[in-house]
């Protein structure tokens, strides 16, 4: 049943182009001038045309058309619903008699609607003016009558003609020319342009200068830069248009071969990165009333490339800059517009880069289907592109965030870089400038190298001019258009913060602490102590601490901002009092359902003040912004680290030793109990002092560069992608190569010093003894090193990847390693001692006994060999000495660190980027830094964490 009968499908889900939906656009001008046009019903009771078509009608008929040649004319309502000259489109509605015909209020399923990103083959169903027909039933009663018929036109266009005006260019076959002179093509305006079933466009012109194989159209994408946030919200209610570019679906489409499974990495990938980053976005309250409206603009920076690269066009064609100017939610748009695929954003501190970068992933994320890149966001901060290449340098970023990507990929090499090699990855470079100055020549070089490689990159604008044009050498990135980030107004910021404020009771009922402010700014924006203030909250960075101290919190008075004689001041003074402000405050509580449940922790302001200032001084320290768990006891000392492992370590090895020798010795011996606790003690004493010395040292060779990774691996008895051969043997030869030496000093400490000082217990096992157990303890480190080596196995793609999750896996890894010692030295050592009647001299009461005492034994490996490796060369067991113990203990840091970091997070104060927390803005992180670092060095001459400080060797610099 067609449309014009009155039928509709029932179905509700969008519909691609059909035939009875589509309209002849009859209007009645004002002089009585009749004129025609095409549009398509979009909904029960709204046609869709062009603006031009009903512009100063006051008769408006659409004319439906069936297949079977029917023509039903119904009565529309002369004013639009809507409309906008700038992008040529209306939205008619139906009018209320029309009830009768059945065409009122009648549903018909919603229009899909896409961008195009290559070129397409496209279709439109109009009414033209070559369509001109006489009605051959009307010369046969002598009266001749003219219709239109429909022109189903088939063609093709392109994302890359008319850039500048934003329109489609569609090629079509060409009419004849028209007898009168005009346009053959009059009356096909405002008909719908579709692709695979997408609306794409709306016909609007031809120019006579393109030829009668050319029409123009309204481009759907160009809607987003062109409309008003308000109108888009109008539009998206009459005609369903998606409320964001973004989410318009992409075209072409995918070709069927790359529909991926679900458990195709790059689909695994998008998944885990699409929940990060949402969750953060909620954690930022982005959209709470509503984003500010940040704007951009096409820099007029001499910072860019030739617009010839950027658009891609052959030798000798002209080149015409791009029209790159947008809002926040047109990022991607924007983005889609350049041909290179390469784009940078220049901001000021503060400006708004990182939620850009954050609202492009989302956005790109939305839109996205499988085949598509995934956007991936990478620190800049932590690359030191003169040690490490740019694809080695993302992988490993990638392992590290996603730890499921150091799987091995089917052709060699791990996930992760078969991910970059095959440009799965778009790369979303933030923070070029906090890349060393004297290293953004290489920078540039590595970044160039990579000239096929689609990018986003964001840099403040002073940094990055310096590294395009400050030397000879110097270079712009290849084929990269460039946009800049524009300062906030007060009619940006004012609404926002109106309605992030809680009402006043008696000021009316839209009067909050921000009247006065807000009206000073508006009414006097030329005062000294206003323009500070305009100057300072023309950053969102500001802006937000604004918000927080005077809308969050009951009791403050923003009037006071408008006393600042500077916006130095000013902006100090928002810095100093966030932090304050948002330990008044209760933090939320929107963990994550399945994560385990902390009881909450109240923290003070002034507590808070001191530890963040730790740690934003220990990251200004190590040149970076990324807050790792496992990198924390790196502002520690090497000294003080060596000791304070290797005091752990030798009461890991001096306790269980000691404490086991009492039941062996009064077991196994006649000799009373207190020679076994003279001898306990002793043991006790020596064994971990040996112990501790050993390992203090061996970390202090091995840890002179950065601290030791996290491991990004689990462990998993069955199933699971194993080990190769060779890391195995690796394992072992270590385990063996570390255990022996290790027996030996035992054994000679035990012969040549316990011994002669009268506290032999006669269970040495003679020369026998002396022998098997060096062999017996590196054979039992190197197998269970070998065996750990096994169970390893990539985390899984259902694995969270924050801080905590990590610390909680090698956590857990450590655990089982100390059990793996325990079962691989106490078992076979028991089983030996049991089944060798007299290996022990005094000691030879049997099969049950001797099972006790080399679990004795395997308990004392356990816990002195175990944890002692877990201490000096795991990050979990650094982590539990040095962040745990040792600052806690002397101040520096709360005793429940993650469960502060989580709170941190929760107040706003950190954010979440992978496995890495990091503070919510480079500002406050060196505000902190600077505030901690004074105020320390002013209680003491010499601080003990200004003196414990150790730069690391890294490849990125604090702004």
């Amino acid at each position: 049943m067609s449309a014009a009968d009155g039928g509709a499908t029932e179905a509700s889900e969008p519909d691609g182009f059909d035939v009875r939906r589509v309209v002849q656009v009859l209007v009645i001008g004002r002089g009585g001038e009749r004129w025609r046009g095409s549009g398509y019903r979009v909904s029960g009771n709204t046609v869709l045309t062009a603006a031009h078509v009903v512009r100063d009608a006051i008769s408006v008929t659409l004319r439906f058309l069936t297949e079977d040649g029917v023509v039903t004319d119904v009565p529309a309502e002369p004013d639009p619903l809507w409309e906008d000259s700038g992008v040529d489109i209306a939205v008619l509605k139906i009018a209320q008699d029309a009830g009768s015909r059945g065409m009122y209020a009648l549903e018909v399923p919603p229009v899909r609607f896409g961008r195009i990103t290559q070129p397409v083959d496209c279709e439109s169903l109009g009414f033209p003016k070559f369509k001109l027909r006489i009605d051959i039933a009307s010369s046969e009663l002598n009266r001749t009558t003219q219709y239109r018929d429909s022109h189903h036109a088939l063609g093709s266009t392109t994302p890359w003609a008319d850039l500048r005006k934003g329109t489609l260019e569609i090629s079509v076959s060409a009419p004849g020319a028209d007898p009168e002179g005009r346009s053959p093509w009059e009356g096909m305006s405002g008909a719908a342009v579709w692709s695979s079933g997408y609306l794409i466009g709306v016909v609007s012109l031809h120019h006579a200068t393109d030829g009668p194989g050319r029409l123009t159209a309204s481009r759907v994408q160009r809607w987003y830069k062109s409309l008003s946030r308000d109108q888009i919200d109008e539009l998206s209610e009459l005609i369903g248009l998606p409320t964001r570019a973004a989410h318009l679906t992409r075209l072409p489409p995918p070709s069927a071969q790359l529909q991926l499974a679900d458990d195709d990495p790059a689909e695994a990938l998008a998944r885990e990165v699409s929940r990060q980053w949402r969750k953060e976005e909620e954690q930022r309250r982005v959209h709470d009333p509503f984003p500010l409206p940040l704007r951009f603009r096409c820099t007029d920076r001499n910072v860019f490339d030739h617009w010839a690269n950027i658009r891609k066009l052959p030798r000798g064609a002209a080149a015409h800059p791009l029209p790159l100017d947008g809002e926040l939610d047109q990022i991607v748009e924007a983005y889609l517009s350049v041909p290179s695929s390469r784009l940078v954003v220049l901001g000021e501190a503060g400006a708004g880069k990182s939620i850009l970068t954050l609202r492009f992933l989302v956005d790109w994320l939305d839109a996205r289907v499988p085949g598509d890149r995934v956007p991936v966001i990478f620190g800049l901060g932590s690359w030191d592109p003169a040690a490490t290449s740019l694809r080695d340098w993302m992988c490993a970023q990638l392992v590290r965030d996603h730890p499921f990507l150091a799987a091995p990929a089917a052709h060699g090499g791990s996930l992760a870089r078969a991910l970059l090699d095959t440009g799965k990855i778009l790369p979303v470079l933030d923070g070029f400038d906090e890349i060393p100055s004297g290293l953004h020549g290489k920078a540039l070089e590595a970044l160039n190298k990579a000239t096929t490689m689609p990018l986003l990159l964001t840099s403040r604008p002073d940094e990055y001019s310096r590294a395009v044009n400050d030397s000879k050498e110097s270079d712009v990135l290849t084929a990269a258009a460039v946009i800049e980030l524009e300062g906030l107004t007060v009619e940006d910021y004012g609404d926002y913060l109106t309605r992030a404020s809680r009402p006043v009771r008696g000021g009316g009922p839209d009067s909050t602490v921000w009247d006065d402010v807000l009206a000073r700014l508006r009414e006097t924006p030329f005062t000294p102590c206003s323009a500070n203030l305009a100057e300072v909250l023309s950053t969102p960075l500001m802006v937000s601490l604004a918000r927080t101290i005077y809308s969050d919190a009951p009791g403050q008075d923003p009037r006071e901002l408008l006393d600042f004689p500077t916006p130095e001041a000013l902006q100090k003074h928002l810095l100093a009092a966030f932090i304050p402000a948002v330990y008044k405050l209760a933090p939320t509580d929107d963990r994550d359902a399945d994560r385990p449940r902390r009881r909450r922790r109240h923290w003070t302001p002034e507590h808070a003040q001191h530890w963040l200032g730790y740690l934003a001084a220990h990251l200004a320290e190590l040149r970076t912004h990324d807050l790792a768990w496992w990198q924390l006891g790196t502002a520690v000392s090497r000294s003080t680290r060596m000791l304070v492992v290797g005091f752990l370590a030798g009461m890991a090895l001096g306790v269980p030793t000691g404490i086991g020798n009492l039941p062996v010795d009064l077991v196994g011996t006649t000799h009373p109990l207190g020679f076994a606790i003279e001898r306990g003690l002793l043991v006790w004493l020596l064994h971990g002092l040996v112990a501790g010395l050993v390992f203090g040292l061996v970390y202090g060779f091995a840890r002179r560069g950065p601290a030791s990774e996290p491991s990004t691996l689990h462990i998993q008895l069955f199933g699971g992608i194993r080990r190769n051969a060779a890391e195995i043997v690796r394992r072992f030869v270590l385990g063996f190569s570390f255990g022996v030496p290790a027996a030996i000093a035992l054994e000679l400490l035990d012969r040549f010093v316990i011994g002669p000082l009268g506290f032999d217990d006669g269970l040495s096992g003679g020369l026998r003894g002396a022998l098997l157990f060096p062999a017996e303890l590196g054979l039992g480190a190197g197998f269970a090193l070998a065996i750990m080596a096994w169970l390893e196995t990539p985390i899984d793609t259902t694995s969270a990847i924050s801080a905590s999750d990590l610390l909680r896996t090698n956590r857990k890894n450590a655990f089982v390693y100390m059990l793996v010692w325990l079962l691989v030295l106490g078992l076979p050592a028991g089983i030996a001692i049991g089944g060798a009647p007299g290996y022990l001299g005094e000691f030879a009461t049997g099969p049950v006994l001797g099972l006790l005492a080399g679990l004795t034994f395997g308990i004392e490996g356990a816990f002195g060999g175990g944890l002692g490796y877990g201490l000096s060369f795991t990050a979990w067991g650094q982590w539990v000495a040095l962040s745990r113990i040792w600052l806690p203990l002397t101040g520096r840091l709360p005793w429940a660190v993650v469960a502060f970091l989580d709170d941190a997070h929760e107040r706003g104060v950190l954010r979440r980027a992978g496995a890495v927390y990091q503070f919510r803005h480079a500002q406050l992180e060196a505000h902190l830094a600077h505030t901690f670092q004074a105020h320390h060095a002013s209680r003491r001459p010499s601080s003990p964490i200004m003196a414990e400080r150790e730069p690391l060797a890294t490849g990125s610099t604090s702004p």
